[in-house]
C-alpha cells in the first residue's frame, strides 16, 4: 500500500528508528515500571508502520522492534555475563548481541509472514492475523532452542483485568488481548467504518477479564500453614570464596532458628555454598533443630553424584513425611551448560573461561512434601514456564520457588520474574511462596496478588500463613492448546485464502 502524506509518511522515512524506539518503549510495560498501556501502544505502532511495508520491510522493522524490546528491557544480562559470571567484556557483549539478534528475528519473521500471507491491509488482519501469529511467535521463542519466554506481552498486564484470562488460557492468552487492543488501535487511527468493530473485539476481552477478576476455580484443602521463607542476601562474587562459607552457613542457620515454629521453612536456590554430600553434619543439625520445632525444611542445594560426575541443582525437603528431592529441569544456557562444540570446549580451557555443564532432571517429578502439604516446586527461571507445572498441579496444593537472584545486582531482573511468578499463581489457583537470596522474596495469592514481600539486598524473613488449595483452572486442564490451536488455524486459513486468491488473480 503506498504510504500517505503527513505524520505517517514521516514515521515511514524513519521506520528502523521508530521502530527501535517502540521496541524499547515496550519494555517499560514491564515490571518494576508497569506502563502496561505501552504493551498495546507500542506493538500498535510496529502493526501501523506493517500497513505500508513489503514483506522484507516488515522483516526490518520488525527485528529492530524486537532487538530493541530485549537490549532494554534484558541488559542485564550482561551483569551476569560478565560481573559476576567473570567473563570478559567482549565475550559478554558478544552473547548479548547474539541474543539480541535472535530474538529479534523472530520478530522479523512475523513481520514477513504477515505482510506475505496478508498483503493488503485491512482491519480482520491487524485484528485477528497479527494477533494470532504474535502469539505464536512468543510461544516458539520460550521453547525453541531451550526457550526463554522473558517479556512475553500478556505478563505486562498482572494488573490489569486482562490478567484474569490466564485462568482461561494462561499468559498466551493474555497476550492475544493485548495484541487485539493493538491492532484495534491501529483501526481506529486508519478510520474507516470498522471503528466501532475494532472497539467492540477490544471491549469484549477487557470485560470478559474484568468479570472473571475474583472468580476462583479452587477451593481450600484445609487450615492455613505457617510458612516462613529466609533471605540470606550473600552477594554472589562473595558466596563462593571459602574464606566466607562458615559466615554464610551461619549466616542461614541463624535465620532458620528465628524462623523455628513454621510448619514450613524455604531457603532459597543453591542457599548455602556446600554440595550436598559435604553438608550432612550440616543438614542433620538444621534438621534436629526443625523437627524439634515442629517445622521442615525445604532448601536449595547442589547435588553431586560421586557415581557419575553429574551435578544437579536440587530443593531438598527435609520432611517427618520423608525426605525428597526436586532437581531443576530448565538449565540456563551458559549459566548453567554451554550448548557448544567440543572445539569451542577446548578453547575455552585454553583460555581459563569459567564453564561448567549441570545435569538436568527429570521432567515430571513428583510434588514434595513439607508441612503436611504436597508442592509443586520449580527453581529460579523456571518459573516463566507457564506449561511445565500443570502435570504436577492435580496432586499439589501449594506451589513453591526457590530463586538465586543476585546474579542480576539491582536491575529489573527481579521484578521482571516477580511478575511471572504471579502469573504462575494465577494459572494454578494456588498460593504461590518464593525465597530468593536476595530478594524479591514473596507470598503470591491465587488471584496473582502479591500477599506480602520482604526489601531486597537485606537479610531476613518473610512469615506468613497460606491456605492450600485443590481444583483446577481451566487453563490446568488444557493447558496452551486451545489459545495454540486457534492461533494456528488462523494463519492457516489466511493463508489459504491467499493461495485462492492468487490462483484466480
Amino acid at each position: 500500500m503506498p504510504a500517505p502524506d503527513g505524520p505517517v509518511s514521516r514515521l515511514l522515512r524513519h521506520r528502523r528508528l521508530v521502530a527501535a524506539l517502540a521496541g524499547a518503549g515496550a519494555s517499560f510495560a514491564f515490571a518494576p515500571y508497569g506502563w502496561h498501556f505501552l504493551a498495546w501502544l507500542a506493538p500498535a505502532v510496529l502493526f501501523l508502520l506493517w500497513e505500508y511495508e513489503s514483506p522484507r520491510e516488515a522483516a526490518g522493522t520488525g527485528f529492530w522492534f524486537g532487538a530493541a524490546l530485549f537490549g532494554a528491557g534484558t541488559w542485564w544480562i550482561y551483569t551476569a555475563i560478565h560481573d559476576f559470571g567473570q567473563a570478559p567484556v567482549w565475550l559478554a557483549l558478544f552473547l548479548v548481541a547474539a541474543l539480541l539478534a535472535i530474538k529479534g528475528s523472530y520478530y522479523a519473521l512475523l513481520g514477513y509472514l504477515v505482510v506475505r500471507i496478508a498483503p493488503d491491509p485491512s482491519p480482520v488482519r491487524s485484528l485477528l492475523l497479527i494477533p494470532a501469529g504474535w502469539t505464536l511467535m512468543e510461544w516458539l521463542r520460550g521453547w525453541l532452542f531451550t526457550g526463554f519466554p522473558w517479556l512475553q506481552l500478556g505478563y505486562s498486564q498482572s494488573d490489569t483485568p486482562l490478567a484474569a484470562l490466564a485462568t482461561l488460557g494462561g499468559v498466551h492468552l493474555v497476550t492475544f488481548g493485548v495484541a487485539l487492543s493493538a491492532g484495534a488501535a491501529v483501526v481506529l487511527v486508519r478510520g474507516g467504518g470498522p471503528r466501532l468493530a475494532a472497539v467492540a473485539a477490544a471491549a469484549a476481552l477487557w470485560l470478559g477479564g474484568w468479570l472473571l477478576d475474583g472468580r476462583e476455580w479452587t477451593r481450600p484443602a484445609g487450615a492455613p500453614v505457617s510458612v516462613a521463607l529466609l533471605q540470606g542476601a550473600i552477594p554472589q562474587d562473595e558466596k563462593w570464596l571459602a574464606e566466607n562459607r562458615a559466615a554464610t552457613l551461619e549466616r542461614y542457620r541463624a535465620l532458620n532458628r528465628e524462623a523455628l515454629g513454621a510448619r514450613i521453612i524455604v531457603w532459597p536456590e543453591s542457599a548455602i555454598p556446600v554440595l550436598a554430600h559435604d553438608a550432612g553434619i550440616y543438614l542433620e543439625a538444621i534438621r534436629r533443630e526443625s523437627a524439634a520445632a515442629g517445622s521442615d525444611v525445604m532448601l536449595g542445594l547442589l547435588d553431586f553424584d560421586l557415581g557419575t560426575g553429574e551435578i544437579r541443582n536440587g530443593l531438598f525437603s527435609m520432611s517427618g513425611a520423608g525426605d525428597g528431592w526436586y532437581y531443576k529441569r530448565r538449565l540456563v544456557p551458559f549459566g548453567e551448560f554451554f550448548p557448544v562444540p567440543e572445539a569451542v570446549r577446548k578453547w575455552m580451557r585454553l583460555q581459563s573461561l569459567p564453564y561448567y555443564d549441570m545435569t538436568p532432571g527429570e521432567e515430571y517429578q513428583e510434588p514434595l512434601r513439607a508441612g503436611g502439604q504436597r508442592l509443586a516446586a520449580t527453581i529460579c527461571y523456571e518459573d516463566a514456564y507457564g506449561a511445565e507445572q500443570l502435570a504436577a498441579l492435580p496432586a499439589s496444593t501449594l506451589l513453591v520457588n526457590v530463586t538465586n537472584n543476585a546474579w542480576f545486582g539491582d536491575s529489573a531482573a527481579p521484578h521482571q520474574q516477580l511478575q511471572m511468578a504471579r502469573f504462575r499463581a494465577l494459572e494454578a489457583g494456588r498460593f504461590l511462596v518464593r525465597a530468593t537470596s536476595n530478594g524479591i522474596t514473596a507470598v503470591i495469592g491465587p488471584d496473582g496478588a502479591v500477599a506480602d514481600r520482604i526489601p531486597q539486598f537485606v537479610p531476613g524473613i518473610l512469615k506468613a500463613s497460606v491456605v492450600p488449595r485443590t481444583g483446577l483452572t481451566p487453563y490446568a486442564r488444557t493447558g496452551n492448546g486451545p489459545i495454540l490451536g486457534f492461533a494456528f488455524l488462523t494463519l492457516v486459513a489466511f493463508t489459504i485464502l491467499r493461495i485462492r486468491a492468487r490462483r484466480t488473480g
